[in-house]
């Protein structure tokens, strides 16, 4: 089974660039898109993706955040948000439920400049934990996609000595990426590449940053832990326009 997770930064501005010849080539089993920007109503979708399902959650702010899930299997149960109203307002979340596994689609609060909403993000990390092991305590295991808005190490960024109080690389938010490996769920990229530099998923815009390569890798597959032995590939598509970020790749056999 292959997997693809990838910020498209407006997924109406993504059509009209790489989109759909890059689904074509690698015909992903599930694709997990964040920061779609757009009700699906607002979307018209190429005939030639017609072998997908297309399953949204939508901010209620317009043009704003935003996820789906293009799916080639139809789901048993969709889950939109993670039944916390305070959390559940900016299209964030999608769960898919399917017989052996739960599919889940994340784009998290960004701590913003001067960690403006570092409370706030710091509260979405508790609440999101949570949610995921209910997810577990039904008795399947979980896939968890999307942009964490965290570099967790040193090594996944390029520059962490002028990031240190940074949005996406504070103490705090590192901890809380910790915690979510102590909860039990595998960064799956780590998993296969423990000592990889120069690995990034997202390049600032501004001063030629992706083409020296100045990034950070905050877009993850983690998965439950006793799904580790049926990982079979965890890779990062730098070489993919249409975006700050890229897609970020999952192989499993499920």
């Amino acid at each position: 089974m292959k997997l693809i997770s990838w910020n498209v930064n407006g997924l109406r501005a993504v059509l009209k660039k790489n989109f759909t010849d890059f689904v074509l080539e690698h015909q992903p089993d599930f694709l997990c898109l964040q920061e779609t920007k757009a009700r699906p109503e607002q979307v018209e979708l190429p005939l030639d993706l017609g072998g997908y399902k297309t399953y949204w959650n939508s901010a209620e702010k317009a043009g704003y955040s935003g996820t789906c899930i293009f799916a080639k299997t139809e789901p048993r149960d969709i889950r939109l948000g993670i039944g916390i109203d305070e959390h559940d307002k900016e299209g964030r979340v999608i769960t898919l439920e399917y017989p052996d596994f739960f599919l889940v689609n994340v784009y998290t609060p960004n701590a913003q400049n001067e960690l403006k909403r570092l409370s706030y993000r710091m509260s979405w990390d508790e609440a999101f934990r949570n949610y995921l092991k209910s997810l577990e305590s039904e008795g399947k295991p979980v896939l968890l996609c999307g942009d964490l808005n965290v570099a967790h190490k040193e090594i996944d960024l390029a520059r962490p000595k002028n990031n240190r109080k940074s949005a996406g690389f504070s103490d705090e938010e590192r901890a809380g990426f910790t915690s979510l490996v102590e909860a039990g769920f595998v960064d799956t990229f780590r998993h296969f590449h423990p000592d990889a530099t120069d690995a990034y998923s997202w390049w600032s815009y501004r001063g030629g940053a992706r083409a020296n390569n100045v990034g950070w890798r905050i877009d993850y597959w983690c998965v439950s832990e006793l799904l580790t032995p049926k990982l079979q590939s965890a890779d990062i598509n730098a070489d993919v326009p249409g975006s700050d970020h890229c897609p970020v790749t999952l192989k499993i056999d499920l």
